[in-house]
């Protein structure tokens, strides 16, 4: 397994990663729109992407990650927004490989850290526990949609 920053030229893995993270999530499958979101976070360079390929170079699971600041520390930061392994490549470390990349990626960037939020059922808590994430118990999280 190789894990490397995506870009365009590995639309065609990423899109149906991406479509399968959608559907974990009760989400309609949609090809379409799945390519079309993917094509504008990285024309508009919004998102940096790591994707997981197996020995004969097939997607088998992608992390995304976001950009934001912290006011208070004055420091870049990045939420950790998506993790997805596919069925087949769940319990062979392909997750943890994701996720070490992105931390190194925030060392590298000089940013305070990493933040992600997840359900409160979501199996994938163990590792991130293991990998040393702290649940945040200090603050409250509020969401406001339209």
């Amino acid at each position: 397994m190789k894990i490397i920053t995506a870009s365009t030229d590995y639309l065609d893995k990423l899109i149906p990663l991406f479509d399968g993270y959608r559907v974990f999530y009760k989400q309609p499958s949609n090809l379409e729109a799945a390519e079309t979101f993917l094509s504008e976070r990285f024309e508009k360079r919004d998102s940096v992407i790591f994707l997981a390929l197996s020995e004969d170079n097939k997607g088998i699971g992608f992390t995304q990650l976001y950009p934001s600041f912290s006011s208070v520390s004055m420091q870049r930061t990045y939420i950790l927004n998506d993790l997805f392994v596919t069925s087949e490549a769940r319990g062979k470390g392909v997750g943890e490989a994701l996720m070490e990349r992105a931390k190194k990626f925030a060392i590298k960037e000089g940013a305070k850290g990493l933040t992600l939020e997840t359900g409160i059922d979501n199996p994938a808590q163990k590792l991130y526990k293991r990998l040393g994430w702290v649940k945040d118990t200090a603050v409250n999280h509020y969401t406001w949609e339209i």
